[in-house]
């Protein structure tokens, strides 16, 4: 029983004094759980939409935990007698200790495993731009003789502009944007392809033409200004394989071919700058997420961050689970997986983590303005049903009957006739 107890999250008494033992590692609340709707005055079923599934799948733990708690209660007070009366010793003197019936917001939760990293990394092949994503854009072949001059390092931050690999020492450059260099551009083309090159000559400098969709005699004099620059041919003209396109910055994963290799293929891959978190989802928590719903992350070090879903995936197969079933028929292969994205806005509270595993913390209900008691107030009733031990104004205490809402992290929503916020209730010492 003291185990049970040690693993419940701290109850306030009023002023902020502690009735229980705290722990350190409670899982921490989803963020902004106060800005979720309430439910229903009297409804004490669950959920019946998205949350039905973990309710039969939680069930049978839920039962085990209130035999546990109320057994050990039991045991420590001799809260009943024979006929379901209150007539012990132990109920007349009072409980051990005790803690305060809480109203407070109730969020029950499911932690799964994650992945921090900068996302999946994407290739980048020669001869054409990469789409905007950031994958290798095509896999036209080099020209004969044409060999790699330069590469960037692992672990580089590639910004507009900035060389992403040199052909016979000509730069190939970073352009910003969401339509690859699919065709030839000259004067006389139209189209977002001419109006996303335009953009970027313009903001890394290059004037004398207006940004738009039509490719004049001013973008083809910028042009080769530009191609100046990058130590191209100077011939006005924009071909597919003059620079890479991507949807922005981006940092070099692993690179594929070094200087002095046939150029050909794949160069490098690269991700997104900004550390994010991937999750395999278990199909059974799939009702747990939607794009833009919040998520707690937990560090190694046990600190947290608030992760926003940005991206669902297609269901797929977790290579990592067919693997771990080796040996055994049936279980653990091709089992489905829904690959999800969270996107970490404030990066600062990450510290130096770069990669590394965590948890993550995701809401699976809530309910607003309940009353609840740690699970291990309750008393079993004979007969069944369960009670709180109320401490009585004059002394001694009675044993109130309760109904039984939500659990969400050592704690459970009550409700019972007399039972009101700030009331002292026995817990096992």
């Amino acid at each position: 029983m003291r185990e049970e107890a040690e693993h419940l999250p701290q109850v306030a008494e009023p002023f902020g004094n502690p009735a229980v033992p705290d722990v350190a590692e409670r899982a921490p609340a989803v963020a902004e759980e106060a800005a979720l709707t309430a439910p229903a005055e009297d409804s004490y079923r669950p959920t019946a939409d998205r949350r039905g599934r973990r309710g039969r799948r939680t069930a049978a733990l839920v039962v085990i935990a209130i035999a546990v708690a109320a057994g050990a209660g039991l045991t420590a007070t001799g809260a009943f007698s024979g006929d379901g009366g209150p007539t012990t010793q132990a109920a007349a003197e009072g409980p051990a200790a005790t803690t305060k019936v809480q109203r407070m917001t109730l969020t029950s939760t499911e932690t799964v495993e994650g992945t921090l990293g900068h996302g999946e990394p994407t290739a980048v092949t020669t001869g054409s731009a990469a789409p905007a994503s950031g994958q290798g854009g095509g896999n036209q072949p080099a020209t004969d003789g044409e060999f790699i001059t330069w590469v960037p390092g692992e672990g580089d931050t590639l910004k507009r502009g900035d060389t992403v690999y040199r052909v016979n020492e000509r730069k190939v450059p970073l352009l910003y944007g969401s339509v690859p260099l699919y065709r030839t551009l000259e004067q006389g083309s139209e189209g977002s392809d001419v109006r996303m090159l335009e953009r970027n000559l313009a903001d890394l400098g290059y004037d004398g033409f207006d940004v738009d969709d039509a490719y004049t005699s001013g973008t083809a004099a910028a042009v080769q200004e530009w191609q100046d620059d990058v130590n191209a041919e100077e011939t006005g003209t924009v071909r597919p394989g003059d620079a890479v396109v991507a949807s922005g910055a981006r940092r070099v994963a692993e690179l594929k071919t070094s200087p002095g290799a046939v150029a050909g293929g794949e160069v490098l891959t690269w991700t997104g700058t900004e550390r994010v978190v991937s999750m395999s989802l278990d199909p059974q928590h799939e009702d747990l997420v939607e794009e833009g719903s919040k998520a707690t992350v937990r560090l190694p070090d046990g600190s947290t961050v608030v992760g926003e879903v940005s991206d669902i995936g297609t269901p797929g197969h977790d290579a990592a689970a067919s693997g771990a079933g080796a040996g055994v028929a049936g279980e653990g292969a091709d089992e489905a997986t829904l690959p999800v994205r969270l996107d970490i806005h404030d990066q600062k509270k990450l510290g130096r983590y770069q990669a590394a595993s965590v948890d993550v913390v995701l809401e699976a209900d809530s309910r607003r303005d309940v009353l609840a008691v740690p699970v291990n107030a309750l008393m079993a009733r004979p007969g069944g049903g369960y009670a709180l031990e109320v401490l009585k104004a004059g002394g001694g205490s009675e044993m109130v009957p309760v109904e039984l809402g939500m659990f969400a992290g050592g704690l459970v929503e009550v409700r019972g006739s007399g039972i009101e916020e700030g009331m002292s209730v026995g817990v096992p010492k």
